[in-house]
């Protein structure tokens, strides 16, 4: 059975559509693109945003488990660590409903990218 990237990476193929223009109207890179080709679980913003571009519904190519999980990043632990940056644990959770939950939830997670960088600028580059 595929899952949810190799159908986004075929649907995109039958489409004719080319994965420059795709990838200029979702503001992505193309390595990006490709890296969510070979993800299992995709997010459902994400793919009605191509299938809006690429004039696709998807609501029929995923089965009703891959469906149910489409609204939400799965939650899952991931520790990064990167020679000499501090080991960060990352758990992505299911938003909730409420909007400015949500909002609350992306600007604690954009704050602490950017506290990541900034500390990887740090060991690359030295302090100014």
């Amino acid at each position: 059975m595929s899952h949810q990237g190799e159908i986004l990476q075929n649907a995109i193929k039958n489409s004719g559509i080319s994965i420059t223009r795709i990838v200029e109207e979702l503001g992505i890179t193309r390595p990006t693109i490709y890296r969510k080709f070979k993800e299992d679980t995709l997010d459902g913003n994400f793919v009605n945003s191509v299938g809006q571009i690429i004039n696709h519904d998807f609501a029929n190519d995923f089965t009703l488990v891959q469906q149910s999980t489409l609204p939400f990043v799965t939650p899952i632990v991931r520790q990064t660590v990167t020679s000499g940056v501090t080991a960060r644990v990352t758990s992505v959770q299911i938003p909730d409903s409420d909007p400015a939950k949500q909002l609350l939830a992306l600007q604690t997670k954009y704050i602490a990218l950017l506290e990541a960088y900034n500390e990887l600028l740090l060991k690359v580059y030295g302090p100014r």
